[in-house]
């Protein structure tokens, strides 16, 4: 690994938590620019280290820093949105694998979206098993997809959109940079 690489990873690890303090309440959860971050990580690092970024942003947070939405610590794995800080690693490197080195703007949004899916098949169950299963509130499907879902989803279309903009432009002008 590089000190470039060294330094745009540590980069972003420290962006979702500025992007978790920029938020939109919306019930339960909060609309953030995490997933954007994610996305970028994924696009602009490549899907190993994107991952990697991610993956130390939420060990960081599990560890005690607080730099989730609503703090850190180990106790984070209780809160019903915790599934979705877990789904940004495994998003950033699908969406690094997906967008690849020279990514367009119609492959950002392919990319993307398959993040986002993954960010909801993780993300949605994990908070199905805390309220349900934990918490013992009995959230029908309907419920929980009102909660957790349907209302980000004109908001996530936005930070798709803003990928497939930024992404590929970027990428553009890392390659001018020695690596």
């Amino acid at each position: 690994m590089t000190a470039r690489k060294l330094v745009y990873v540590a980069l972003f690890a420290a962006l979702p938590a500025a992007a978790a303090f920029l938020r939109l309440p919306l019930g339960m959860v909060s609309v953030t620019a995490q997933f954007l971050v994610t996305a970028m990580a994924g696009a602009l690092l490549g899907g190993k280290w994107g991952a990697v970024s991610q993956g130390v942003y939420v060990a960081l947070g599990l560890l005690g820093l607080p730099i989730f939405t609503m703090g850190g610590g180990i106790g984070y794995v209780l809160q019903p949105t915790f599934g979705f800080l877990l789904a940004l690693t495994p998003a950033a490197w699908v969406i690094g694998h997906v967008a690849g080195v020279q990514a367009t703007p119609r492959r950002m949004v392919v990319a993307c979206l398959a993040g986002l899916a993954l960010l909801y098949a993780v993300g949605l169950p994990y908070m199905a098993l805390i309220l349900n299963g934990y918490l013992r509130q009995n959230l029908p499907f309907s419920r929980l997809m009102m909660v957790g879902c349907l209302p980000f989803l004109p908001f996530d279309a936005v930070k798709v959109l803003l990928a497939a903009i930024v992404c590929p432009a970027v990428q553009r002008r890392l390659r001018h940079i020695a690596p």
